[in-house]
């Protein structure tokens, strides 16, 4: 089995609506977003996947976040926007881009901070 992974980031904003404490408020991170493939098999040219496809994935999954209050982006206008669920949607949407034939988006980490972070691993279908 081969895994590749990729990291992006981008800054936003965000409050936990249902949280007691300072993240109630409005605060913004620089979040740090990784994201795992994993397959079996390699193609032609010796990659489970090409660093550079996965990099340009990841960056228009993320583009409609940065520089954005998620609060006020879809699906974070009504659902929390959580480390946790941030790692869930993006995970949602790179698989609805990279998954194929021996090619599988398998994990995503939020990190929020240099020592804080969510993962999100996608159960076997």
């Amino acid at each position: 089995m081969y895994r590749v992974r990729k990291e992006a980031d981008f800054a936003a904003s965000h409050h936990l609506r249902n949280y007691n404490g300072k993240c109630e408020n409005i605060h913004g991170h620089n979040w740090r977003v990784v994201v795992t493939a994993e397959g079996r098999d390699l193609n032609a040219g010796g990659m489970l996947i090409d660093f550079g496809d996965l990099k340009r994935t990841l960056k228009e999954v993320l583009q409609r976040f940065d520089h954005t209050d998620l609060n006020v982006v879809p699906p974070f206008d009504v659902q929390e926007p959580s480390a946790e669920n941030i790692a869930r949607n993006v995970c949602d949407e790179m698989a609805k881009r990279v998954d194929r034939e021996g090619v599988r988006v398998v994990e995503v980490e939020v990190w929020e901070t240099t020592t804080s972070c969510a993962t999100y691993i996608r159960e076997a279908d």
